[in-house]
């Protein structure tokens, strides 16, 4: 069929197709062209707009454009999601009556959905569900968005108001998780938009495709080795855990650009922390402030690595709650004489002649820090210097670990599981898990060499059995700030 033909069919069904290629697949008063499952009366049209109101189904595209098969395309849908929504979009997929269509791939639409009965929804709006997931929320409930797509060979960019929050490329051969998905690899097909419970009420004013030719391809893609770490990145965040690093600095050459590169190549959302404190880059509001305006609008969590213990009377209150959370360590610390060292350098540290008494000052001073300072996670846990390093599992005994569990616990402050230093180990895990703590994945890179995949993390999951209940996301829920700001000065 020839352009003008093209163009004289779709305007024959009362739809558009403009003359750059996009075609417009709903006409804004009808559901010609779509096809509901289950449910069919879930989907309708109110004043101009597609509605999903109602218990599950999903709509599917079954109109004239591109014989409703699609390979490669860039597709643009205008969508609004209701508190609570939980809706998506799906591609490369085919008509299912029942459940959720197990062919193709979906782009999540949950800005504050929480998930059903005692299951908690982590991924956000713009994930490629259970391939590459997004953890932070971009996109406010009740605020129309752009949510585009646009699939070339092995490689699928996935954009939030412009914003790229997704970059995937499929490996050769194809990965294919464990689990009913079987259809989860980049083909053809149509499609789909999703109702996916009653009380999740989504909007959609346009959706619009241009399709490209079948030898499409993205500049720069290249295929990823999906090697054992691939595997357990894309089988680890499908069963909910969040794949994220926060704990990962601008250091050494290290730019933001290459650091959210590496990220969506990768599959692990990061935290991108500055340090803030005596002797750092970052010590008075105004610098901190300067730092957040450098990173809005970028696909990434904001954090503040609050270093030594004068940082709660270096910034205001009002300034540290514009991060998206806090998290301190307890390697910097002054001991009972007075002496204000940094437990990672030698020198400061000296000679410990009494061991039994640093590790139980170490614990006072570590249970201190969760009791009183707001932060919402405690990173390189159980970090001891390098003097008495080696005898790690025997001087960090049953009862200094449980004071600092249990400190972590009853503050909400999540334990990080630390990539560079290799902590917590395995034992102290366990035991932390069985107290009740929660997990997040970190990494306190240097440089860039030293930024991994969270390998350590995910051979704790394994080892320690560590299930998505034991993880936690930050702005999930209250943070530390609104529990603890107090301690900060006032402003």
């Amino acid at each position: 069929m020839t352009r003008r033909m093209f163009v004289g069919a779709m305007t024959a069904l009362g739809l558009s197709a403009a003359d750059d290629g996009w075609a417009q697949l709903f006409d804004g008063h009808s559901l010609q062209g779509w096809q509901a499952s289950e449910n069919k009366a879930s989907w309708k049209v109110v004043n101009g707009l597609l509605s999903a109101e109602g218990p599950r189904s999903h709509l599917f595209y079954t109109g004239p454009v591109n014989g409703a098969d699609f390979r490669n395309f860039e597709l643009e849908v205008e969508a609004l999601a209701r508190p609570g929504c939980n809706s998506g979009v799906y591609f490369h997929t085919a008509f299912q009556e029942r459940d959720f269509p197990y062919q193709g791939f979906e782009i999540q639409i949950n800005n504050t959905a929480t998930g059903d009965g005692g299951y908690r929804e982590r991924k956000k709006t713009g994930s490629l569900y259970g391939i590459r997931n997004v953890y932070r929320q971009f996109v406010a409930d009740d605020q129309w968005f752009k949510l585009n797509a646009i699939v070339r060979g092995k490689n699928v960019q996935i954009r939030i108001d412009g914003m790229l929050v997704v970059d995937y490329t499929e490996p050769t051969p194809p990965f294919i998780p464990d689990g009913p998905e079987k259809g989860r690899f980049l083909q053809h097909g149509t499609f789909a938009l999703q109702c996916h419970n009653d009380g999740s009420h989504a909007r959609f004013r346009s959706v619009r495709v241009r399709p490209l030719p079948d030898d499409a391809t993205a500049p720069g893609a290249t295929a990823p080795v999906a090697d054992d770490v691939f595997k357990q990145i894309v089988n680890v965040g499908r069963h909910n855990i969040p794949v994220a690093d926060f704990h990962v600095h601008l250091k050494l050459g290290l730019t933001l650009e290459q650091a959210l590169a590496k990220s969506r190549r990768d599959g692990i959302q990061y935290g991108i922390a500055v340090n803030c404190g005596k002797g750092f880059p970052v010590q008075d509001d105004q610098s901190a402030v300067q730092y957040l305006d450098s990173m809005k609008g970028q696909p990434c969590f904001v954090a503040m690595q609050a270093e030594g213990r004068e940082w709660t009377q270096m910034f205001s209150r009002g300034m540290a709650a514009r991060f998206d959370y806090i998290f301190t360590d307890s390697m910097t610390w002054t001991d009972n004489h007075g002496k204000r060292m940094r437990l990672w350098i030698p020198d400061e540290v000296g000679t410990i002649s009494d061991v039994q008494e640093f590790m139980d000052t170490l614990v006072d001073r570590a249970v201190g820090i969760l009791d009183h300072e707001p932060v919402d996670i405690y990173a390189n846990p159980t970090f001891l210097p390098e003097v008495i390093a080696k005898d790690y599992e025997q001087l960090w005994t049953p009862e200094r670990r449980k004071k600092v569990i249990d400190a972590a616990v009853r503050n909400g402050v999540a334990i990080e599981i630390n990539n560079r230093y290799k902590l917590p180990s395995p034992s102290f895990i366990k035991l932390a898990k069985a107290g009740g703590a929660k997990f997040t994945f970190g990494t306190n890179n240097t440089s860039p060499d030293d930024l991994g995949r969270c390998e350590y993390g995910l051979r704790m999951v394994e080892e320690c059995k560590l299930v998505w209940q034991d993880f936690f996301v930050p702005l999930s829920g209250p943070k530390a700030m609104d529990r603890k700001g107090s301690a900060l000065r006032a402003g």
